[in-house]
């Protein structure tokens, strides 16, 4: 893919498609702003970030997280980008919040030393239907109306609703072609970078490719997990080489 080809896809992109998020993600300046906005905590230091990783279980099934991002205190979050509403999304979480658990805790750690995982889940839709940007799941006791602090906290935004504060302008930025909001600076920077300059425009196609391979593999993935194929003949449909399949793997996969 020369330059101009991957222009004329970059102008049309936006945050919220998978293959962009991916490499806005690399930069932790623009992830600690738009977490840091989620959260409401101008104070909240993100000092890694993790983005596009495969985890799989003990039985072998992987699950690909968008960006997984640690701050000072030794606390995670799984930010996630979900366009279509096709899945049971709070499962999906609790599937995701598991493994990423089993993932970064030390073996024979004890459970007081387990770390704090916040997944934030943004989509295109209003998951629950309420009318509003954001909303916090938390674990409660029925009989009492008492939070309990798990450890898990499930964080689900959206862009779909518009409720006049600073996380719906920030979820309005993940629409946009290119950002309009000043308020966002380092979200505006990453995204101007990723789209006008010269390197950042060669990460992009680099990553375009990257995300129609995932596809490919994604697609065998399917065929080996729930049809029985072997990977010669799951690759074989995709069209591409077993080589190209496991080398993919091996560079986006974490075993937890």
């Amino acid at each position: 893919m020369n330059y101009r080809e991957a222009k004329e896809i970059l102008d049309d992109l936006v945050p919220l498609d998978d293959s962009f998020f991916e490499k806005i993600a690399e930069d932790i300046e623009a992830m600690e702003e738009i977490i840091q906005t989620i959260m409401e905590d101008d104070t909240l230091k993100i000092v890694e970030t993790i983005p596009q990783k495969d985890i799989k279980n003990l039985q072998g099934r992987s699950v690909r997280l968008d960006v997984l991002c640690k701050n000072n205190e030794n606390k995670y979050y799984n930010v996630e980008i979900q366009i279509a509403d096709n899945d049971n999304h709070v499962k999906r979480v609790r599937y995701n919040a598991s493994c990423i658990t089993a993932n970064i805790t030390s073996t024979g750690a004890h459970f007081e030393d387990v770390p704090d995982i916040y997944v934030i889940y943004i989509s295109k839709f209003d998951l629950f239907q309420a009318g509003r940007t954001i909303y916090h799941v938390e674990p409660v006791i029925q009989e009492t109306g008492v939070k309990i602090d798990n450890g898990l906290h499930e964080i689900y935004v959206n862009t779909a609703v518009d409720d006049k504060t600073e996380i719906a302008e920030l979820m309005k930025c993940f629409l946009q072609t290119k950002i309009d909001s000043t308020r966002f600076s380092r979200f505006q920077k990453r995204v101007n970078y990723l789209k006008e300059n010269k390197e950042g425009v060669k990460i992009m196609c680099e990553a375009i490719e990257n995300y129609a391979l995932k596809k490919l593999v994604d697609a065998a993935d399917n065929l080996i997990e729930n049809y029985n194929f072997t990977e010669e003949e799951a690759c074989k449909v995709q069209n591409i080489t077993v080589e190209e399949y496991r080398d993919f793997k091996r560079k986006n996969s974490v075993l937890c």
